[in-house]
């Protein structure tokens, strides 16, 4: 895998100032029915990712890790096109045993439409 599609940690949401950035002022907010994404441009070179995944949510934490796993992948995929954003994933709907293939198809359904909304697409 080349460097410039690897998920380091420069491509990750680190802080708590950093999470409340984007809660605080989100400019593009896009849905499905168990997960929401949140994005705010963060005047940088790279795209950095959150995640946000409770155990309410999400009640075994294999459950968790796949949705993180398939969250990330998603992300790496296209951050060359999400340049300069800030996208925090909330898991706002309740997932048990969720289907990973589709947990994918969703997540990059998500993520097209938010490069769709923010014009970067």
């Amino acid at each position: 895998m080349p460097a410039t599609q690897a998920f380091t940690r420069q491509h990750r949401l680190l802080s708590g100032s950093q999470y409340q950035t984007v809660f605080d002022h989100p400019q593009w907010k896009v849905g499905k029915a168990a997960f929401l994404l949140l994005a705010t441009p963060n005047g940088q070179d790279l795209p950095r990712l959150g995640l946000v995944i409770g155990r309410k949510r999400a009640k075994r934490a294999v459950d968790r890790a796949c949705i993180k796993r398939r969250a990330r992948e998603q992300f790496r995929q296209r951050q060359q096109q999400l340049t300069g954003l800030d996208i925090i994933l909330l898991v706002r709907g309740r997932i048990d045993h969720p289907d990973p293939a589709q947990v994918t198809e969703q997540l990059g359904a998500l993520f097209d439409k938010l490069l769709a909304k923010s014009g970067q697409a």
